[in-house]
């Protein structure tokens, strides 16, 4: 009887909910797997992706959302071995499960912190409130893989927007890893979406597509590769998040300014009765 043969995994891209090879059939080879190096079109997919998922993510209740990311760190939590087994410290997983617990804590309490009623002179009433920006393009930071993740999805998505994004090419298996435990996390398909491969080549397409609100050059470590995403992104007047410093503590408390970078704020005037 032959000695069986181990079947190697292949990790794909995660866009709509579903694992996709690119388009082009291109990967690479990443800690003896093969990784799905995502084409310009598959960031052109991602996004239609994305778009398609606004309406009900941005819809659901704050709770609801809070839930969900409740259950990302349920998964993530059952799957801690599978991370480490990855090379990702047991910590930084730990770290990872807690980041995802406390941005599902502030689900149904942003609103109160960045909105409210307006003192105004008259009879109305006057209340800002927030809401999403929309599709939101992300560029991860290589370190720490797992917990910089979390930490630029989270907060984009606990707000009601859809993301997608360019995972670092130096740390693809925790961002592929990470999409199958949102597959099994009750996210709606889209709200997340995950390519693979040359950031150079993915980032400027979802820099210049005129159907991404708002994008978060987190990642970015090129100064020559940030100008040029922010010049493609001022072309439809995209939001923009700078790169971090290098030396960001992605382990301190992350604060609101992610989530509030990512919001727009919507203002009614109502009559008051007699």
């Amino acid at each position: 009887m032959s000695e069986r043969v181990a079947v190697r995994k292949t990790y794909k891209l995660f866009i709509g909910g579903k694992f996709p090879r690119s388009e082009s059939g291109r990967s690479y080879l990443v800690q003896s797997s093969n990784v799905s190096l995502a084409s310009r079109k598959d960031a052109r997919d991602a996004v239609v992706a994305a778009r398609a998922a606004v309406k009900g993510w941005a819809g659901a209740t704050a709770y609801n959302r809070g839930q969900i990311l409740y259950r990302a760190a349920e998964m993530l939590e059952g799957r801690r071995e599978q991370f480490v087994a990855l090379g990702i410290p047991g910590d930084q997983v730990d770290a990872a499960v807690d980041r995802w617990v406390w941005y599902a804590g502030w689900a149904d309490k942003l609103a109160q912190v960045h909105g409210g009623a307006n003192p105004v002179a008259g009879p109305y009433f006057n209340i800002s409130a927030p809401e999403p920006t929309g599709v939101v393009a992300v560029v991860a930071p290589e370190r720490p893989a797992l917990l910089g993740l979390v930490s630029v999805i989270a907060p984009a998505i606990v707000t009601g927007n859809t993301v997608v994004v360019a995972a670092s090419p130096a740390e693809p298996l925790a961002a592929v890893t990470l999409a199958e435990v949102l597959a099994t996390s009750d996210l709606p398909g889209g709200v997340v979406n995950i390519l693979t491969g040359a950031i150079t080549e993915t980032a400027p397409t979802l820099a210049a597509h005129m159907d991404v609100n708002a994008i978060d050059l987190t990642g970015v470590t090129d100064a020559a590769l940030a100008t040029d995403l922010e010049v493609k992104a001022a072309e439809n007047l995209k939001r923009v998040l700078r790169p971090a410093p290098a030396d960001h503590d992605w382990s301190v408390d992350p604060g609101l300014d992610r989530m509030t970078a990512l919001l727009e704020t919507k203002t009614v005037w109502h009559p008051k009765g007699v």
